[in-house]
């Protein structure tokens, strides 16, 4: 009888073990989306790494099971609703340009304020992170204003000018109708040209109809979006590799997962930033290489022009940091430190930017 009871207790405590593991254990579904399609590095590498990955890690190392429900390319939220769509959980995490929320997030284009910066897209997304684990507010707005978790930074590639036509000097590009996005659009002020915002998914169409004749342009822009077959001329210019795209997660949506599957998104996210900077930069030589089999005229300005165009920003990164200093954000420390960290990596400037 005793032995029975002892059987009775084993198998119950069994049983209850059991039963508050299975309860503890979760299907999880996430949206994650981007307004920019597949065609984009860090799109890809959101398809290709950090979906698969998330998944295969949770599988193995949890007794969850996480499923990704994806919408790229607009199919959930436009390139300039990203932002809104994580902060009201329409989405649960999304891939954005910062460049489309001028208002929302001015001081994370901060590479942009400094251009002519690297061209190595590893040592940007290295000096972007950087400066956000010495200035706290640059993660914490996320959290404090639009309810969202900054999960991962994302580096460009190297910026440059791809035109419907040829050009060999700055002046050349006055009265042009030149397209860039967010605050780049003030490197073509500067230059003399005429500045037209633009996202990439319209960009083709636009360059084919003459409602502009050019882009300010990373390489695999050109090659992904078909560019070349409307502007035949790619020009490196070396504006410079930017970091100014973000991996955010909804806030409620992260703090409601379970702590080992928190952590997981975490680790992959941070392993998916270093290869928006490591793969960008394998890529650029290839993606020139394809631009030149696919008939674009491929060519490098003298030292003389790009110190030319740098020259005529040289007072823009002080005037504005006062601007945003004034808004009060942290951005005179922000520039700095920017500027510091590219030094520190190896990067000499053309001119060397004064920021108070």
């Amino acid at each position: 009888m005793k032995f029975h009871r002892i059987l009775t207790g084993v198998a119950f405590a069994t049983a209850t073990a059991f039963t508050i593991t299975a309860a503890r254990a979760e299907d999880i579904k996430l949206r994650i989306a981007s307004g920019h399609p597949a065609a984009n590095t860090y799109v890809n590498l959101m398809q290709n790494f950090f979906v698969p990955e998330v998944t295969k890690r949770v599988a193995a190392k949890t007794q969850h099971k996480v499923e990704f429900i994806e919408g790229y390319g607009g199919a959930m939220v436009k390139v300039a609703d990203t932002l809104e769509g994580v902060q009201s959980g329409i989405i649960d995490i999304g891939g954005y340009c910062f460049c489309f929320e001028p208002s929302n997030l001015p001081l994370h284009a901060f590479q942009v304020m400094l251009p002519f910066g690297t061209m190595d897209p590893d040592t940007s997304v290295k000096m972007a992170r950087a400066v956000y684990d010495k200035v706290p507010y640059m993660s914490k707005v996320f959290e404090d204003k639009y309810r969202q978790k900054l999960l991962a930074l994302i580096a460009d590639n190297g910026y440059n000018l791809g035109t419907t036509f040829d050009w060999n000097t700055v002046a050349d590009l006055k009265g042009r109708k030149l397209a860039g996005a967010g605050l780049n659009l003030k490197w073509l002020e500067f230059a003399g040209a005429t500045p037209v915002q633009s996202s990439l998914p319209e960009a083709y169409t636009s360059m084919q109809t003459g409602v502009y004749n050019g882009w300010i342009m990373f390489p695999s822009g050109w090659v992904n979006f078909k560019l070349h077959e409307v502007g035949k001329y790619y020009t490196e210019v070396g504006f410079g590799a930017i970091t100014w795209h973000g991996l955010t997660i909804n806030s409620a949506r992260f703090n409601k997962l379970p702590k080992d599957v928190q952590q997981i998104i975490v680790e992959v996210a941070r392993e998916f930033e270093a290869r928006t900077g490591t793969v960008n930069k394998e890529n650029y030589p290839k993606q020139l290489e394809q631009l030149k089999g696919l008939g674009t005229n491929i060519k490098s300005v003298p030292p003389s022009v790009k110190q030319d165009w740098a020259n005529s920003l040289k007072d823009w990164p002080q005037q504005k940091a006062a601007e945003l200093d004034k808004q009060g954000l942290p951005a005179s420390q922000v520039l700095k430190l920017a500027l510091e960290e590219a030094e520190k990596l190896g990067h000499k400037w053309p001119v060397r930017y004064a920021v108070k």
